[in-house]
């Protein structure tokens, strides 16, 4: 039933008291906690949702609201079930007043027909009536309203009587100039206006106005000034009706929802009254006592800073005269107070007339201002305050004052059958009546009031039985829900309080290098248990007997943890009367399970006294023939931290040798090493700070040279110490084989390539013969680096992949470089050269084409551009590749011809033959939906400076090559074209019967307009090529005529007739609807009988072309409406628009037989491609007599052919570039 009243879904709200959850646990699949001393539940904040948590607190402690709910049919009200479904929206902050009267609207429209139809009508409805009084004629007019709840002012009133007295009791006069129309004496007149209420609600909502809006400073803001409010009130006075018994007029305040904060946030939470005591009310003594002292502390507070409109009215209501002089008002305060104003309130409040004068709605003053007095609204007597007294009519003597903020209103302690709880969100907890007093003003401050008639009695069986009137249906889906509960909460218990253990067993485990080891893999020596944090050692000690039945002796529990020389040890879990979790045991710890003595025979010594360390031994190597930096060798030590120095100088020092220590780790610059000192021999090796990782190097006698022994530092050596890895790519052996080669940023390459080579175990005649290149991180192998060169002077960085490969290695005056012939790499593989870096282009291109058995002089060189195509050309022929900025490791293509002369465009040129006309009945795929433009049988043949292309049915014909400038106009490029031999058998009148394209995916793409327009205003670029398309008639485009092919399709079948040429001039608009009637005119049919699409001939899709409105804004309509040149359809020159004639043809499917082989065919090509990239990515390698050989080309369909050195043939990935494959992929 209460499924769509709402955007949000409220299937969050808990029956239960929301706990905490773990922390490593998502609170969201927690269940709530039970509930607490109260025994009530509050409701879990979603984020914002307090106004609706604090609303529907109040609905349920409203009993006759609650059960008049509850007694409505499943069919009527529903299940639990259908408080989770799973369209939850995310909630805001909202006004609860406002949420009031929307749930109020909500259910009263969604219990039409329903049992419950009058539910909201019955509780809350009540009626105002405003009346207008002639003074004349004594004619009423009245106007009924009806409420839910009332709303009354905060600002310039005390407290909820007076708002109700100025707005029920108080009539607005109209006299003088504001005068009102009376209908029966049909003329201005004097009249009194009042409003009464003449019916009351069982249940009485009021509504707090406390913001405001600030004219002057515009901005809204809250009122946080005393606003006092009674527990009871009798509401007599206020009533159109007065001759009822006063049970009648009497309510008690059983809820206020309170706000803390401003006007644009805050929090809301709600005091509740028990009224069937379903709660446990009960306050701690020390609870007690804290708020007593905090009253008698407010009450001190109260007394001493006096409010002194208090005492004002005070003085003005025992006055029997209406007004007295200001200052026989002075006067009588000093009288009274025995201090006078100027010395008690003047400095806070300025002088008393002043004062009087800021509280018009309080004192009013005689014409000259010289008496004050008190308005009428301020002389009555209320004997009702929270002590729950009637409201009498106004009196002659004043008792009580509503806005006494000298004495307020008290609420009455608290008794039994009148418990007040305070429920915030998801927390309860029991409050005293008096309490609600602290909501009369500030921040923190009532809300909404809602009272229930005093005459509404709870019978004795509703008295703490939350399951009064409760239907049977709900009560066992409620249990239902309950046991789930329960089972969710044991659950969520174990999981909580569970913890994972890693249990070593020693039968597993040797000792052996200062730590223990597993003899096994780690799995098969490791065993996880689960087990309750709540248990005992004894527990855990008795789940292992039982895991390990075959365990014999005596079995000892110890704390272990993994360091980097393996297991250790630490203290012994002992006392099986303690809890896991009271001995400090860990989620996740490392148990070690043996007989405390010894593992595998060998005495095991525990504790973080005895916690192995590893430490990197460095030594200086022998080998040293570059000059420059030194090289290392590195090894791996593990020592007990107690160790003293002088053992592991022993252990690691020959006689006469030192130790330096560097306590920075591998990680970090070590520039700095200290010498462990005779003095230090004594010291452990914790003590002086050698953790895991930490170097020490060993220096023999005749290394000392290096040492400055007075500083203990070192002199010559003071380099970062750190490693590169070297990869064998000489396939010399079975398998390639990584070493790591100690090194510093000073090593020089020679000294790590001879390491290496010896480190591999290789000839060392190798030396010369071979060189190292760098390996990028996707395998590919880079340019050499110069042996000469240090680490630093090579740019690598520690811990690099180099590959030791054939070949010898450039100096560093030479430039390696790769080239290929072509922009194919599947054609011609990429290939290597040295060259000096002083040499010319010319003569680079020389080599270049020695070394891949080309000749002639038809060739030139160009750079390769970001996605692996020919780029820029090296046009500067005498000019070094040093001048032209060519570096090392850099890409070249030698592209076929000569270059143009500066200035001049070379510009192969095709010949755009029309269509021959398709006769009914041929296969459809004959044709491209009867025009067929495509390129994709183009094919350049090896040789030539004219490429030959086999068209067969092809509409583009290849003319030849044209040299031309870039000042000459397109007039004169027809015209040249015109002159190639291919051409030359075409009749053209004038260049103005020819149409130029740019080809462009190997498709007519840009139609050049405007014969008179230079080349270089097209900016057209170095590999443009030119379509001549040759016409029936003269034609000169504008800038804003598009050029359509128009084509119809055959009824009754999938394809058109043969395609049309249509101009469309889209100055004024370019939207489909213009599209559409242009298309009818030219066919001469009903604009609405016509459908259209645009052809995506590289997707071999249609998309038809609708009508539609856009929904933008009127701004953007009037600047730019539909425009089919946006997406998605980007309309252009020599766009394909299929045409239906709905008249003839009502099959509105734009595709043809050709559309779905095409798609087919870039299906089955896409999957081609994707495993082409797999095995680019992994490609296969066959290795044979040490001599490489590549997979066949049905396995790996591209293979680049690297250099031949050596007499061997290396193979080389591309690295980080992207290959003409890929490139074709990503395209």
């Amino acid at each position: 039933m209460f499924g769509d009243l709402f955007e949000e879904d409220f299937s969050f709200i808990s029956n239960h008291h929301c706990g905490k959850a773990k922390k490593s646990k998502p609170r969201d699949f927690e269940p709530p906690a039970p509930r607490d001393f109260t025994n009530l539940s509050g409701i879990k904040n979603q984020g914002g949702t307090c106004y609706l948590n604090s609303l529907l607190q109040t609905l349920l402690f409203t009993p006759e609201f609650r059960e008049a709910l509850f007694s409505l049919g499943p069919e009527e009200l529903g299940t639990l079930d259908d408080s989770s479904k799973p369209d939850a929206k995310e909630m805001r902050q909202h006004d609860v007043q406002e949420l009031n009267r929307i749930l109020f609207s909500a259910l009263e429209t969604s219990l039409v027909g329903t049992s419950g139809h009058d539910l909201i009508n019955r509780l809350y409805h009540g009626i105002v009536v405003n009346q207008i009084v002639c003074k004349e004629c004594k004619n009423i007019s009245e106007r009924q309203e009806d409420f839910l709840d009332l709303t009354v002012t905060v600002k310039g009133v005390s407290g909820l009587e007076e708002a109700l007295w100025n707005t029920y009791v108080e009539e607005e006069h109209f006299e003088n100039e504001n005068l009102y129309r009376c209908g029966a004496c049909d003329k201005l007149v004097e009249a009194s206006k009042s409003a009464k209420l003449r019916k009351l609600p069982p249940f009485l909502t009021i509504s707090l106005l406390r913001f405001n809006f600030d004219f002057e400073k515009c901005e809204r803001y809250k009122e946080t000034s005393c606003y006092t409010f009674p527990s009871q009130i009798n509401l007599r006075p206020f009533c159109e009706q007065t001759e009822m018994d006063d049970s009648e007029y009497m309510y008690e305040l059983f809820s206020v929802i309170i706000h803390k904060g401003g006007c644009y946030g805050g929090h809301y939470h709600v005091y509740v009254r028990d009224v069937d005591e379903l709660g446990n009310w009960q306050l701690q003594e020390e609870e007690d006592k804290v708020i007593e002292d905090k009253a008698a502390r407010d009450t001190e507070n109260a007394k001493e800073t006096e409010n002194p409109l208090a005492v004002l009215k005070g003085i003005l209501s025992e006055e029997e005269s209406k007004q007295i002089p200001v200052d026989q008002l002075g006067q009588k305060l000093l009288e009274k107070k025995g201090v006078s104003w100027n010395k008690k309130y003047r400095k806070q409040y300025g002088p008393l007339r002043k004062y009087l004068q800021n509280h018009p709605q309080i004192f009013q003053f005689s014409p000259d201002e010289n008496k004050v007095g008190l308005r009428e609204i301020h002389k009555l007597t209320f004997k009702s305050d929270f002590q729950g007294q009637d409201l009498q009519s106004p009196p002659q003597k004043n008792d009580v004052q509503w806005d006494s903020e000298k004495n307020p209103p008290r609420l009455k302690d608290s008794s039994a059958g009148c418990h007040w709880f305070d429920l915030n969100d998801s927390k309860v907890q029991p409050i005293k009546e008096k309490d609600i007093e602290k909501q009369f003003e500030g921040k923190e401050s009532a809300y909404m009031l809602f009272y229930r008639k005093s005459q509404l009695k709870r019978p004795a069986e509703a008295r703490g039985n939350p399951r009064y009137k409760i239907p049977t249906h709900l009560l066992n889906e409620m249990n239902a829900a309950n046991t789930e509960l329960q089972k969710k909460r044991v659950e969520c218990d174990s999981a909580n309080n569970g913890m994972d253990l890693h249990l070593h067993l020693s039968s597993c485990y040797m000792f052996h290098n200062g730590a223990l080891h597993p003899a096994l893999t780690w799995k098969e020596s490791v065993v996880d248990l689960t087990i309750d944090r709540r248990k005992t050692l004894g527990d855990l000690r008795q789940s292992v007997f039982q895991m390990l039945e075959s365990w014999e002796g005596d079995m000892v529990l110890s704390i272990a943890k993994p360091l980097p020389a393996g297991l250790h040890l630490y203290q012994i879990l002992d006392g099986d009367e303690l809890t896991l979790d009271g001995i400090g045991l860990a989620d996740g710890a490392d148990v070690f399970v043996w007989n405390g003595k010894e593992v595998g025979g060998t005495k095991v010594m525990t504790g973080p006294d005895h916690e192995p360390v590893v430490i990197n031994v460095l030594r200086l190597a022998e080998y040293n023939e570059g000059g420059k930096g030194q090289h290392f060798t590195e090894s791996q030590h593990v020592f007990s931290c107690s160790t003293k120095l002088g053992e592991l100088h022993r252990a690691l020092a020959p006689s006469g040798g030192i130790i330096l220590k560097n306590l920075s780790g591998p990680e970090k610059e070590a520039k700095n090493w200290e010498v462990l000192l005779e003095e230090d021999m004594n010291r452990t090796v914790r003590s002086v700070g050698l953790t895991d990782g930490c170097s020490v190097l060993i220096l023999d006698s005749h290394d000392q040279s290096f040492v400055n022994v007075s500083s203990g530092n070192l002199t010559a050596f003071t380099y970062d110490i750190s490693w590169l890895q070297v990869k064998n790519f000489c396939r010399t052996g079975d398998e390639e084989k990584h070493v790591k080669i100690t090194a510093t940023i000073e090593t020089v390459m020679a000294d790590i390539k001879m390491k290496a080579i010896r480190e591999l175990q290789l000839e060392e005649e190798l030396a010369n013969a071979s060189c190292l290149r760098p390996v990028s991180g996707n395998g590919k192998l880079l340019s050499p680096v110069p042996e000469d060169y240090t680490v630093k002077e090579a740019e690598l960085k520690m811990g690099s992949l180099l590959g030791l490969c054939h070949g010898k290695a450039p100096t560093s005056t030479q430039l390696f470089l790769y080239f290929i012939v072509g922009s194919d790499q599947v054609a011609s593989p990429e290939m290597e050269i040295v060259v000096e870096e002083t040499i010319s282009v010319k003569e680079c291109l020389n080599l270049m084409l020695e070394k891949s058995g080309l000749s002639g002089d038809n060739w030139h060189l160009r750079r390769i551009d970001w996605c692996y195509e020919a780029g820029e050309a090296l046009s500067q022929e005498n000019a070094t590749l040093k001048e032209l900025n060519v570096c090392r490791g850099d890409t070249l293509v030698i592209t076929e011809g000569k270059l143009p002369p500066k200035g001049f465009l070379k510009i192969p040129i095709w010949w755009f033959k029309s269509s021959s006309p398709k006769k009914h009945g041929e296969p459809a795929q004959d044709q491209v939906n009867g025009l067929t433009c495509q390129m994709d049988a183009l094919q350049v043949s090896p040789a030539g400076d004219s490429p030959e292309h086999i068209h067969t049915g092809m509409d583009l014909c290849y003319a030849g090559t044209i040299e031309i400038t870039g000042e000459a106009s397109l007039e004169d490029l027809k015209m040249q074209a015109l002159t190639l031999p291919c051409c030359q058998e075409q009749v053209v009148p004038l260049p103005s019967f020819l149409r130029a394209w740019t080809v462009d995916s190997k498709r007519p793409g840009k139609l050049l307009r405007s014969n008179k327009q230079r080349l270089n205003d097209y900016r057209l670029g170095a590999r443009v090529e030119i379509c001549i398309e040759p016409l029936q008639k003269e034609e000169n485009l504008g800038p804003h005529e598009l050029l359509l092919r128009v084509q119809m399709g055959i009824p009754g079948e999938r394809d058109y007739y043969d395609s049309m040429d249509l101009v469309w001039d889209i100055s004024k608009e370019c939207t489909a609807w213009a599209l559409r009637q242009r298309v009818a005119a030219h066919y001469c049919l009903p604009v609405e009988k016509i459908e259209i699409a645009k052809y995506f001939p590289e997707r071999f899709e249609w998309l038809p072309i609708s009508s539609w409105t856009q929904q933008i804004s009127k701004r953007k309509r009037k600047k730019k409406q539909e425009s089919l040149q946006a997406a998605p359809y980007h309309l252009k020159d020599g766009d394909v628009i299929g045409v239906k004639n709905l008249l003839l043809d009502d099959m509105k499917d734009f595709s043809t037989l050709r559309d779905d082989i095409g798609k087919e065919k870039q299906r089955q090509l896409t999957l081609e491609k994707k495993k082409s990239l797999q095995m680019l990515r992994n490609p296969h390698l066959e290795n044979h007599g040490g001599q490489l050989k590549t997979a066949s080309a049905s396995q790996i369909p591209r293979v680049k052919v690297l250099q031949e050195s050596q007499g061997s043939l290396q193979q080389k990935d591309q690295g980080n570039a992207p290959n003409p494959e890929e490139k074709k992929l990503w395209k």
